[in-house]
Order: structure tokens, then sequence, then C-alpha cells
């Protein structure tokens, strides 16, 4: 039972930050490779403002606010621009702000590790089916299904999904008729960074945080985003949870596998289903 429960939970913060990154690519075509830097500057920031204020919400709201602003001036100041251009004037200035903020948190934190204090109400554990399971990864799970059942209703059933989704289908019509296009693209940009540091503030209690960590989740964050079709967030949900599960089976009865089993579902989902495990044209067959 343990190993499920950490397997749903490390999906969960994978959907959050997941879901950050589809959501750029599939309403604005941007494939945002700074989205671990993001994860990390969210994490960093709520460790820093838990310290200060001692309230874990606080640095929970304020760190995903700060890393939201951070990436409404990314998009106004410097993707904007390249929206007409192929991906790769897109990839080099994304990797670009990797090493921007990379630094930018070195220099403000240092190279040493952080760790954030679990508030006491979610310290414990529950004994559940003879395991015992600890507190903080239950409200994660918890979390996330909130998370994306908020992020559904605001995408497909409020006038603000129906504008973005205007907006990113055909953004000259949108601007014909009179409706701010250019802030709504701003919007989802701002909204996508402000997930990819929600899941970092969730993240900070349970994983250290240091300066690597952005490299070592971007990568499963690209796995699920695939898995789940580019631009799908029910899909998402669905992938992420997959490798979370695999990933947490896999590191209790063969831990050297761990990332071999990763890729190779990778691989193979590739060779057979390049749109995606979970993409529309599934789930509407």
């Amino acid at each position: 039972m343990s190993t499920i429960v950490i397997g749903l939970s490390l999906g969960m913060l994978l959907f959050l930050l997941a879901s950050g990154l589809t959501l750029i690519f599939g309403m604005l075509g941007v494939i945002n490779f700074a989205h671990g830097a993001l994860y990390m500057l969210g994490a960093y920031l709520s460790v820093d403002l838990m310290q200060r204020s001692g309230s874990f919400v606080i640095g929970i709201v304020g760190a995903t606010l700060v890393v939201a602003l951070v990436g409404i001036a990314m998009e106004r100041f410097a993707l904007r621009q390249l929206y007409h251009r192929t991906h790769f004037y897109q990839l080099i200035l994304t990797f670009g702000f990797i090493l921007v903020i990379s630094e930018a948190v070195k220099m403000t934190w240092g190279m040493g590790y952080k760790e954030a204090v679990m508030p006491a109400v979610l310290s414990g554990a529950i004994s559940m089916l003879g395991s015992t399971i600890p507190t903080y990864r239950l409200f994660v799970i918890a979390f996330g299904a909130l998370v994306s059942g908020a992020l559904f209703l605001a995408l497909e059933r409020s006038t603000f999904g129906m504008l973005v989704r205007a907006a990113s289908s055909d953004g000259e019509m949108v601007r014909t008729l009179g409706l701010p296009a250019a802030s709504i693209r701003t919007a989802v940009f701002g909204l996508g960074a402000g997930l990819a540091g929600l899941a970092g503030a969730i993240a900070a209690p349970l994983f250290p945080v240091e300066p690597g960590m952005a490299g070592n989740v971007i990568i499963d964050c690209f796995v699920v985003v695939i898995l789940g079709g580019l631009g799908n967030i029910r899909g998402v949900v669905a992938a992420a949870l997959l490798i979370g599960l695999v990933r947490a089976f896999a590191y209790t009865f063969m831990p050297s596998w761990v990332d071999i089993v990763t890729f190779a579902l990778l691989i193979i989902t590739l060779l057979t289903r390049p749109q995606g495990l979970f993409s529309r044209s599934l789930r509407s067959a």
C-alpha cells in the first residue's frame, strides 16, 4: 500500500509540473525548456518564505505568485517576439533563461542544500491496510486532485478557458473581435509558470532543495507530456500517475532499473503511438 501511495503522490507532483508545460505548449505552441528552472525557483522561494514567515501556506502561495510573475515577464519581454519563428529559437531562448535563473538562485541562496520545514499537522503518519503512510503524501495526492479539477473547470467550463482556446487557435480573429489576445497569451504563460512554482513549493518538504533539482525533474516532466499527448491536460493527469506508479514500483523491486523502465516506456510510446498514450484521438475513438 505504501508503494502505491508513494507512486500516486509522485504522480501528482509530476502532474503539477507537467500540466504547466503542456498548457504552455498546447495553448501557445512554446516549448518552455526553462520549466524545470521555474520549478527549482519555486522550491527555493517557498523554503525562504516559510523560514521568514513561519507559515507553510504563505510559502506555497508566495512562491507560486512570484514564479508566475517571473513567467509573465519572460513572455512579455522575450518570448512574445518569437511566436512566429521556429521552435529552435524558443529552445535557445528558454535555455538561456535556465542559465539566468540558475545563477540567480546560486547567488541568492548559495550552492548548499535547503530543507523545508514540514507543517506539524502534515508531519505525522497514519496506518492504512497494514502500512504506515506519511500524512504529507496523502496531502500531495489530495492537493493534486484538487488542482487538476480546478484546472479542468477553468479551461473547459469557463469564459477564460473559451478565450484561451480561441486565442490559441486563431489569435488574429480574436484581435479582430477586439479581444486582448496578447494579454490572454501572457496570462496562460504566467499560469503555466505558476504551476511549475507550485510544484516546486509542494515538493520542497519531500526532496532536498538544491541547484541540480531543475535538471533532475525536467526529463520526467517531458516524458509525462509526451505520453499524455502534447497540449492534453487530461492525458497529462493519466500519464503522470502512470509514471509515478511505475517509478515507485521500480524503486521498490528493482531500483537499478528505474530509469531504464521509464525510458523504455517512452521509447515504446514514440514507436507505437507518437501522439501519446492518452491523446485526444484515443479518447474520441
